[in-house]
């Protein structure tokens, strides 16, 4: 066993408590923006590194690997956080283990109009309907590739708005060429709530359809990206598909267009996508469905805001996690602090790595 990590101080959490209110009084996109501009502002100078320093806990006990890539700790970004691939580098020196950028679609497109993004401040969660907004392919996939990022980056490839059901298989296979010069893995996302019509992709025909199309163009390693609203034996018709057709991963799980009767804020009435704590439990239990009915690697994504939780998810079959959410209420350094308190529970329940706890509680 490795020695002890020594953290730094908590200045830089300090400092974001103290700047939340103002943020907060901010109208959620804005406030993401100016975190956004702030985080490209800083790539690539020794304030970036500086980050990195102070926010990365470097522990082979943390190292994993899942569907051929090499993680230093299993805590990521989940797409939507970067969706055109401004940042991945100033994600990684946040301390985070891989970033996933997008969804990112063959057309460049404004999304839905505003507003689109609602803080749930008394439930820890977000709505969201921003609808693929991003630059299109032509524009991120060189910006992509030219990124010098030192951790695994995803990109999360969603359909043009315009773009027929029909014809979507043709629409994914256009972004992931123009992509994949940059991306380490990609997603195949059919399970956003925010494009008309876009979940209907998930039967069995067109999704099929759509992932041996990108299978056939060298699309690897390729990931299922599932909804959290899916009924179970939907569920099992999607895991079918990805043993079937041998793909290399899934995601579990997606925003959810469900209500939980527990939630308190006056934005649950907002139409969109729900993340953050009230999907958190749920997204674990499908997590365990999934990983009960599949070998591949799972990426767990859902509520995950502290180490508890990310535990969960590594314990019910997730070999990594993901985030967003968790990174507006908490700040920069919650993916330091996440891998700090992982390193205290394996060593509580005497796991050598990550990679022993994987999958403990699956029957």
């Amino acid at each position: 066993m490795s020695p002890s990590v020594s953290l730094p101080s908590a200045g830089l959490a300090r400092l974001y408590d103290a700047f939340k209110p103002a943020l907060f009084a901010l109208p959620p996109e804005t406030a993401h923006g100016l975190g956004h501009a702030a985080l490209r502002v800083a790539q690539d100078t020794p304030v970036a590194e500086a980050m990195a320093d102070r926010l990365t806990v470097d522990d082979p006990r943390l190292e994993t690997t899942a569907f051929g890539q090499s993680f230093p700790n299993p805590v990521g970004v989940a797409a939507g956080f970067d969706k055109n691939a401004e940042i991945p580098a100033a994600l990684a020196a946040l301390g985070f283990g891989h970033v996933e950028i997008g969804g990112v679609t063959a057309e460049r497109q404004p999304g839905n109009p505003r507003p689109r993004m609602f803080r749930l401040r008394e439930d820890g969660a977000l709505v969201n309907r921003m609808g693929f907004n991003n630059g299109g392919a032509d524009a991120v996939g060189p910006r992509l590739a030219d990124a010098d990022v030192s951790v695994p980056v995803g990109v999360n490839i969603g359909k043009s708005k315009s773009t027929p059901l029909d014809e979507a298989e043709d629409d994914y296979l256009y972004t992931f060429k123009r992509t994949r010069a940059g991306g380490d893995y990609f997603v195949v996302n059919v399970s956003s709530p925010n494009t008309p019509g876009l979940r209907e992709l998930q039967d069995r025909e067109p999704l099929e359809r759509i992932l041996t199309t990108l299978q056939d163009a060298g699309a690897a390693p390729l990931l299922l990206k599932l909804s959290p609203d899916l009924g179970e034996p939907a569920v099992e018709a999607a895991v079918d598909v990805v043993n079937d057709l041998g793909l290399n991963g899934i995601i579990a799980t997606n925003t959810s267009v469900r209500r939980p009767d527990s939630l308190d804020s006056p934005h649950r009435v907002e139409d969109g996508g729900l993340s953050g704590a009230p999907i958190e439990s749920e997204a674990t239990r499908m997590i365990r469905f999934v990983a009960e009915r599949t070998d591949v690697p799972i990426v767990g994504v859902g509520g995950v805001s502290d180490a508890a939780g990310a535990y969960a998810k590594i314990r019910a079959g997730a070999s990594v996690v993901q985030l967003y959410t968790a990174l507006v209420y908490e700040g920069p350094t919650v993916a330091r602090d996440i891998n700090a308190g992982l390193l205290d529970l394996l060593e509580r329940d005497g796991f050598e790595s990550v990679e022993e706890a994987v999958g403990v509680d699956v029957e």
